[in-house]
């Protein structure tokens, strides 16, 4: 068994009002994949920070060791020179520069005072080809995929010698054929020796991959087992602190009158002329869930955005919302039909990231909080405290930015905003996209509660389980149409999985 090429003991770290890490112990083995798994605000991200300089030696308690030997960091670069590198999910890398230049950024080749541009090119077209990447090393970043940039980062990484990369949710924004690649570089370099630490909620990849699992709960160490003596559900449960025997609680429930139909419905996108949906017919009803299912490209977002009035194509087809027929131009149109939409991008299209809680949860409904068109502040906060504590959200203070929250109770803000609004059709785009299991699970009790009270939800998901586990029935949309629609109980996998691919 291979010696411990990083230990950490005793690992505490204080916020204001808040321990983030309590008396953690993690230790990685040279050579192997080790997984570090717990919900949103179990320690991670802090551990990792602690570990790799973002804070400093001196502002958390415990020793760090590497091969045996204990560092201190002061700082990101003393870290780097000891050879541990992390790859956020938000990527580091200058899009208006070459992958060669990416690659070597802030450890140039010098020959004298000046950049050996030829050995800079030749030395990166090396560490390409050792991942296995066929790239002209002179490419400019802004031009490759988010893949093959996550992949630039490891061979960055390579390239400064590293020992322990750190890869902090790595496949949450890659295609499948990007996720097999990282996979079979994260297996080559496992055999070289090079040590990975890995984020991830995806436990389907932590199974796949790790050799061993660490997890931890509310800032502490809850154990870490080889991956041979793990299963899905004990890890899920030791993340949560409980068994979830049931992973999807969907609930049956009396399902109302129709409250959406969309008749022989097209949309022609303004800039490339191509039609995106071609002749879609689907009814939703009071109380149904919806699932909408389908591979990337399929068509799922543009035909939603655009019966919210917020995809810029010419649209012909009939749209009725309770009976009346309709014609939504853009999303104002929709929400006074009550309709409401959550993004995929929570972050982009679904919060105000540098505005508190209060101001967020209000935003589609500030009728609700204004008198005399003048903002009513202990109204807004009357209201804000209301909706929140429905949604159970966890945040010290709702004064606080929702930049600061888990992406799980940012995803609760972006329900609270709508909610508010009291909509009769809720559609959720990837509603659990980023977040972890528990904060999965609280998110799915919602969404059968909305539905229990009446609400029309359309769950858009890439997650099939989700889809299957939640909905009452299901659509499968390939290329623009829909090429399959399932009751609960008939749906599988394998048959969802053959419409989305265009079969019968």
């Amino acid at each position: 068994m291979q010696p411990y090429i990083l230990e950490m003991k005793g690992i505490t770290k204080e916020f204001p009002g808040v321990r983030a890490l309590d008396n953690v112990t993690f230790s990685v083995r040279k050579g192997e994949i080790h997984a570090l798994c717990g919900e949103n605000g179990a320690g991670k991200s802090t551990l990792m920070k602690v570990l790799s300089g973002v804070y400093p030696y001196g502002t958390y308690d415990g020793k760090i060791y590497i091969e045996g030997k204990e560092v201190r960091f002061r700082n990101i670069k003393e870290s780097q020179e000891a050879g541990i590198a992390i790859i956020y999910q938000e990527l580091a890398v200058v899009e208006e520069m070459t992958v060669a230049e990416n690659l070597f950024l802030g450890h140039e080749l010098m020959r004298g005072k000046y950049i050996d541009w030829h050995r800079l090119y030749s030395e990166a077209q090396k560490w390409l080809e050792k991942i296995g990447l066929d790239i002209d090393p002179e490419t400019k970043v802004r031009n490759l995929t988010v893949g093959k940039q996550q992949l630039i980062e490891i061979a960055k990484a390579l390239s400064k010698n590293a020992k322990i990369i750190i890869l902090d949710e790595p496949t949450a924004a890659l295609t499948d054929s990007d996720v097999a690649i990282l996979k079979n570089i994260l297996c080559d370099l496992r055999s070289q020796g090079v040590t990975c630490i890995y984020i991830s909620h995806k436990l389907n990849e932590v199974m796949e991959l790790a050799d061993t699992v660490t997890v931890l709960r509310d800032g502490q160490t809850i154990s870490t087992d080889r991956i041979d003596l793990l299963t899905e559900e004990k890890i899920i449960a030791k993340m949560v602190g409980r068994e979830l025997n049931e992973l999807y609680p969907y609930e049956p429930r009396n399902i109302g009158k129709e409250v959406l139909k969309v008749d022989h419905y097209s949309v022609v996108d303004e800039q490339t002329g191509r039609e995106v949906i071609h002749d879609v017919s689907f009814s939703l009803k009071a109380g149904e869930i919806l699932g909408i299912s389908g591979l990337m490209g399929s068509g799922r977002t543009e035909l939603f955005t655009s019966l919210f009035g917020a995809y810029h194509g010419k649209k012909k087809g009939t749209v009725w919302i309770d009976g009346k027929q309709v014609d939504i131009r853009r999303p104002a149109e929709a929400i006074q039909y009550g309709m409401a939409y959550v993004s995929e991008d929570r972050k982009k299209y679904g919060l105000v990231l540098e505005m508190d809680i209060i101001k967020n949860s209000t935003l589609v409904a500030l009728k609700k909080v204004t008198k005399w068109n003048v903002i009513d502040h202990a109204l807004e906060v009357k209201q804000a405290e209301e909706i929140t504590k429905r949604m159970k959200l966890k945040a010290p203070t709702l004064e606080a930015k929702v930049s600061q929250l888990s992406g799980g109770n940012q995803q609760k803000v972006v329900l609270s905003k709508w909610l508010l609004n009291n909509p009769k059709i809720l559609i959720l785009d990837e509603p659990t996209r980023g977040i972890d299991v528990g904060a999965k699970y609280e998110i799915y009790k919602i969404i059968n509660e909305l539905a229990s009270q009446g609400v029309g939800i359309v769950l858009i998901s890439s997650e099939l389980p989700e889809v299957m586990g939640m909905s009452d029935r299901i659509l499968v949309m390939s290329e623009g149409r829909i090429t399959g629609e399932f009751q609960r109980h008939e749906a599988t996998q394998e048959k969802i999985m053959t419409c989305a691919t265009g079969g019968k």
